[in-house]
């Protein structure tokens, strides 16, 4: 029987210090590491005919990572009834190290022939902690926004990556979309849905064209967000031709582990209930937990006609008042597609000459 192979990249803990959880792939082959990214993982599975069978490749940086992750997802998945066979391999990747992203890639054309699904859920924040008087005053004076694209949480300015590169936009936008268009055969063979994973707050206001590698931005996890919208603008057309299916989606607000650890049991259960007040009183965005956070991204790989869906939107995770999941889409604006993707492929095209050698 053939197996299905999907690949969740996943990077999105924050740490002051500059950490974060490792990327694992998961194969049907799923890229998955953080909390989002093990119940996209669990959510893909449970779409799957039961009799399908599923290898999960785990990739991080290290191997003891990679078998500490194996053993999360063996827990998770199994409590989904099926007859496939499921497996585990591992595959080691550091986003923000573009000879290891290489690597990775021959490593998966070198394994497998198709590759079906490609979730990109790289979202590493560099955040140095909450502005706490800060938070209080934008509880007391706007509740809704400070539990929907809160302004008090700081980010680390002025971060580069060992090459050379913006390090939140090498590791959440271009190290993702290098390891992409290294790895478009197997794609392409697969007839692959590629989803990347947005935000809620992408929006333009957080993304200084000048400043594409968000190297002097105060934002930029919001920026590398923004960014990825504007490539997927820019790319899935291009894709699609080759018989690749690409949309962008995001998980609505979620109780994130990454954020909670900089948190109080205080602070993080008076979060919670804001959560569920905004939600209780409107907000359909507060998906509150991984499971609904998931929902979008599972939803665009179970479109029967593609070529009726449209692409150009982005399917946001959604609930009503009473925690009922849905899909709502959003439009995006455009502005600023151009140039983001020249800027890109840019880069696409230095690194192509810089490991030529590799």
């Amino acid at each position: 029987m053939s197996e299905k192979v999907a690949v969740i990249l996943g990077a999105n803990r924050l740490f002051r210090d500059l950490k974060y959880r490792d990327t694992y792939i998961v194969s049907f082959s799923l890229l998955v590491n953080s909390y989002l990214g093990l119940k996209i993982a669990y959510r893909l599975l449970e779409n799957q005919d039961p009799s399908t069978n599923v290898k999960l490749v785990v990739t991080s940086r290290t191997e003891k990572r990679c078998n500490e992750a194996i053993e999360i997802i063996k827990r998770d998945v199994g409590k989904i009834e099926r007859s496939g066979k499921l497996s585990f391999d591992s595959l080691l990747l550091d986003l923000t190290d573009m000879e290891s992203v290489l690597k990775a890639a021959n490593t998966l054309n070198d394994r497998y022939e198709e590759i079906n699904y490609f979730f990109v859920n790289a979202a590493l924040g560099a955040c140095d902690g909450i502005n706490w008087f800060a938070a209080i005053w934008e509880v007391m004076t706007d509740p809704m926004k400070s539990v929907t694209d809160p302004s008090y949480r700081i980010q680390n300015v002025g971060v580069i990556s060992k090459d050379q590169m913006g390090y939140i936009f090498q590791a959440n936008v271009f190290g993702s979309y290098y390891l992409i268009q290294k790895i478009l055969n197997p794609l392409s063979k697969g007839k692959a849905v590629v989803v990347w994973i947005s935000s809620l707050c992408s929006t333009p206001q957080y993304l200084s064209l000048d400043d594409i590698e968000l190297i002097n931005s105060t934002r930029p996890y919001d920026g590398s967000k923004r960014l990825i919208d504007l490539l997927h603008l820019a790319t899935y057309k291009k894709l699609k031709e080759m018989g690749i299916y690409q949309y962008v989606v995001q998980p609505g607000i979620f109780i994130s582990l990454s954020f909670s650890q900089q948190m109080s049991w205080i602070s993080y259960y008076s979060m919670l209930f804001l959560f569920r007040l905004a939600r209780r009183f409107g907000s359909y965005w507060h998906t509150i937990d991984g499971y609904k956070a998931a929902n979008s991204a599972a939803y665009v790989t179970t479109f029967r006609d593609r070529d009726f869906e449209r692409q150009d939107l982005k399917y946001g995770s959604a609930t009503y008042n009473d925690g009922v999941e849905y899909v709502k889409s959003q439009e995006i604006d455009p502005l600023g597609r151009d140039k983001v993707y020249r800027y890109i492929e840019g880069k696409r095209e230095e690194w192509d000459i810089k490991l030529q050698n590799t």
